[in-house]
């Protein structure tokens, strides 16, 4: 399977699409914010990923208002369902290996996979 959750309106997803030619490379694309994240593809990426907390976004406008902040993979999970920003963006799959984030060593990561 290839697949990429993204946000369309993010021009770091653009940029990382762009770079790594995904949309060249027959994934399958999700925009998470016009088509929602079901609870068996979050439990999905979890089990890549090793926790819903590796997927959980710090940095998400919305994380600095959450108060008290999530602490247990119960409410890292129940928060990204609950809204898209909240997932750590883009999360590529390739087979059984998850991309998760935009990180340089991410990005240079998924590259390598894509080709």
């Amino acid at each position: 399977m290839k697949k990429l959750y993204y946000l369309a309106s993010c021009s770091t997803c653009a940029r990382i699409i762009e770079e790594t030619g995904i949309a060249k490379k027959k994934f399958e694309m999700q925009d998470i914010k016009t088509e929602k994240i079901t609870p068996a593809q979050l439990d999905e990426m979890k089990n890549l990923a090793g926790s819903y907390e590796a997927l959980f976004s710090r940095v998400a406008l919305k994380y600095k208002t959450l108060d008290p902040k999530p602490s247990t993979e119960k409410e890292y999970r129940k928060l990204i369902l609950e809204e898209y920003t909240f997932l750590k963006r883009p999360v590529a799959i390739i087979g059984d290996r998850i991309f998760v984030g935009n990180s340089k060593k991410n990005v240079e990561e998924l590259k390598k996979a894509v080709k």
